[in-house]
């Protein structure tokens, strides 16, 4: 059974595994209907979704009508205007069929510009707490990918008290100095107001060299095996961290039971045998890989 955690200081007991439902976006019902079952199980009781995940929302509605009070349910809203964001977020709602969701995010706010416009007046971050005050939300935080998305996380929370953040952590990426340095001082800012750390890409090997079309990730993640397991012992051996799942559903089982062996958190040399074992290559470099 996977461990649990304060979800920052929500009062939720969230599994340090969140089921990332972008690897619904693309599924028919019933699959995804046989890919939440796996959940409760290994004792699964967060799920991350967003508006921009394909047919995710509507995926999970008929799963929802069911189970909604046994799990935390998280969506994102990737507009920076606040009545398009509040737009999404009832849009959001009624593709789960929903009266509410415990946790709104901003998605990928990195870009400078976009950040100003969802913290400025009439912005995003003004609706949701309108939303908030109004019982469609409960909390609001924010995401994203790339190089410099720890440092915006901390402008992000002087900007505003978000209860979350989400962002990527794996071995590859905190060999990047200036990447490891953010992403040190965002968690300390976060352990010290108690704002819940949400990974992305633990299992990510490399970008697809094909393009992604036709891929179930817009990344390519490393096989279900012992590189997949240290991946996963590299994210939940740190405290106070959270996982969230791979697009990749078919990976979904090998990661359940990874999480729940809790292996014994590996040493750098051998997830540096693992980056060469298996080609892997960074996601993001600051400059060209950054965009998604």
């Amino acid at each position: 059974m996977i461990s649990t955690l304060p979800f920052g200081r929500t009062g939720h007991l969230s599994s340090r595994v969140i089921f990332g439902a972008a690897a619904l976006g693309g599924m028919s019902q019933a699959r995804a209907d046989a890919t939440l079952a796996l959940l409760a199980p290994h004792g699964v009781n967060h799920i991350d979704t967003a508006a921009s995940y394909g047919a995710s929302e509507d995926r999970l509605q008929p799963f929802l009508a069911d189970h909604r009070d046994e799990f935390f349910l998280a969506t994102k809203t990737g507009e920076r205007d606040g009545a398009a964001a509040r737009r999404e977020l009832e849009k959001s709602l009624e593709r789960m069929g929903v009266s509410q969701v415990d946790l709104i995010q901003l998605h990928n706010l990195v870009e400078p510009e976009e950040f100003e416009t969802a913290h400025g007046a009439g912005g995003a971050v003004e609706a949701l707490v309108r939303a908030r005050d109004e019982g469609l939300v409960r909390f609001i935080g924010v995401t994203g990918h790339g190089t410099r998305i720890a440092e915006m996380h901390r402008r992000s929370l002087e900007r505003f008290d978000f209860d979350s953040v989400l962002l990527p952590y794996n071995f590859l990426m905190m060999q990047d100095a200036d990447y490891r340095e953010s992403f040190e001082a965002l968690v300390a800012t976060c352990e010290s107001r108690q704002v819940a750390v949400q990974t992305i890409k633990s299992v990510a090997r490399r970008r697809w060299d094909d393009g992604t079309e036709g891929h179930r990730s817009w990344y390519e993640p490393l096989p279900a095996g012992a590189a997949l397991d240290r991946g996963v012992a590299y994210v939940l051996g740190r405290p106070g961290l959270f996982l969230n799942s791979s697009s990749d559903a078919t990976l979904l089982p090998a990661i359940l039971e990874a999480a729940a062996r809790e292996n014994t958190v590996p040493s750098d040399a051998e997830l540096a045998t693992d980056v060469v074992d298996h080609d892997m290559s960074a996601l993001f470099d600051g400059a060209a890989l950054e965009r998604i």
